[in-house]
């Protein structure tokens, strides 16, 4: 993008230096940096309107809750909800899903099974797995093959034929992979056989378009803290009609319709699963971040992740004692790799010392890395924010590290 530097200038950490070098940030799968309008966002409500929403009648809590509300209708219109009512906020992608596992758990029967694939998240794996003990429910997975962990598309039809699949849950953009998944494809075919689908949006979100209409899912997930908003604050997408079907997550103030001392009746969605105090002040900052990302272009922002990834993954590729993970094309902006002979602490602690920040261990997606032969690997993630630039000064120090431990 042509005006990266000015971008650059409106996050106030990237202009510091660490250890005496300029920052190299490219942990972004991790967590984002935030602009300055986001800190402003955040300042501006504890300086002026900092107050409890939706339970005071006097000027602060009205204003409050009129600026929490324009970012949920603000959230609806990014991913083309059909209408506020469908936006629940939680802390985070985790708890999206776990809200979604443990609500629509209790309307599953004995038998009926739950479909994965085998390059989720922990955070989209154990609310599953552990919701399949306790209900008596299948397990299954759709199997990844290769070092690229290709998704064997040709398999889905089958297990969903051969097995009474009620859930398909699946990443969007794979956070160690960088796979993006034909998402859309996925509910169709979910839909097609009563499936109901569950997208986690965590790295996809803020970084390329969502439209909820086009994908066709029925929940939807994502983090604000991925995508330039504060931590603390998550979305989950849910159709109307289902979250009128759900029991609530949580309960407490705020989502109770009529309490009595043996009987309770519940608000209708999104508030009966917005049990007490909002992260009120996170949802606002949300908001900044989404107005934000929209002036530059999610479509901008996509295609900028790609060129990045692909000519890191190029140039990661050249050394002999390098496995590069993933796709080779059409990834996102995530590049993980192993070294042979190298364990990814030592050499994530050397490009330390030169001020590039990276990612190494298992990324909370363990059982996708024993799949695929390998313990732990390196991660190098990308937003609109990095530049070709800094992946060159990143790979020269790449390989004084490779040389430092005679791995090349």
């Amino acid at each position: 993008m042509e005006e990266i530097e000015t971008l650059r200038k409106d996050f106030p950490i990237l202009s510091q230096r660490i250890n005496g070098y300029p920052l190299i940030y490219f942990d972004n799968a991790a967590t984002s940096q935030k602009p300055r309008c986001v800190i402003e966002a955040l300042s501006d409500f504890f300086l002026y309107s900092n107050a409890n929403v939706h339970r005071g009648l006097h000027e602060l809590s009205n204003k409050a809750t009129e600026l929490l509300e324009e970012s949920r209708e603000l959230i609806a219109r990014f991913i083309h909800a059909r209408s506020p009512e469908e936006i629940i906020f939680t802390r985070g992608t985790t708890e999206s899903i776990n809200l979604v596992a443990s609500s629509l758990g209790s309307l599953l029967k004995p038998g009926e099974g739950i479909l994965l694939t085998e390059m989720e998240h922990h955070s989209n794996l154990l609310p599953w797995q552990q919701l399949a003990k306790k209900r008596g429910l299948g397990l299954f997975y759709l199997p990844i093959e290769g070092r690229e962990g290709r998704l064997r598309l040709e398999k889905l039809e089958e297990i969903f034929v051969q097995n009474r699949i009620a859930v398909f849950s699946f990443t969007h953009v794979s956070n160690t992979l960088g796979t993006i998944n034909p998402v859309e494809s996925f509910c169709a075919l979910a839909s097609k056989h009563g499936v109901l689908s569950v997208v986690d949006a965590a790295q996809s979100a803020g970084h390329r378009t969502i439209d909820v209409q086009k994908i066709g899912c029925d929940f939807l997930a994502f983090s604000g803290h991925k995508m330039c908003a504060p931590t603390g604050i998550g979305v989950l997408y849910g159709k109307k009609e289902l979250l009128q079907r759900l029991p609530p997550y949580q309960y407490g103030g705020n989502m109770v319709l009529e309490a009595g001392f043996f009987d309770s009746r519940w608000k209708d969605p999104p508030h009966k699963f917005e049990a007490g105090t909002l992260p009120i002040a996170e949802a606002i900052g949300l908001k900044a971040a989404i107005d934000y990302l929209c002036c530059i272009g999610l479509d901008r922002i996509a295609a900028h992740d790609e060129q990045l990834s692909s000519y890191a993954y190029n140039k990661i590729s050249s050394f002999p004692c390098v496995i590069p993970l993933g796709p080779r094309e059409r990834r996102a902006g995530i590049v993980t790799f192993s070294i042979k002979g190298l364990h990814p602490h030592d050499f994530v602690s050397y490009c330390d010392r030169y001020g590039v920040a990276l990612r190494g261990g298992h990324h909370c997606n363990k059982p996708l890395l024993s799949k695929l032969g390998i313990d732990s690997a390196v991660r190098a993630s990308f937003y609109f924010y990095n530049t070709l630039e800094e992946v060159d000064q990143f790979i020269a120090i790449m390989e004084s590290c490779l040389r430092f431990f005679n791995s090349i």
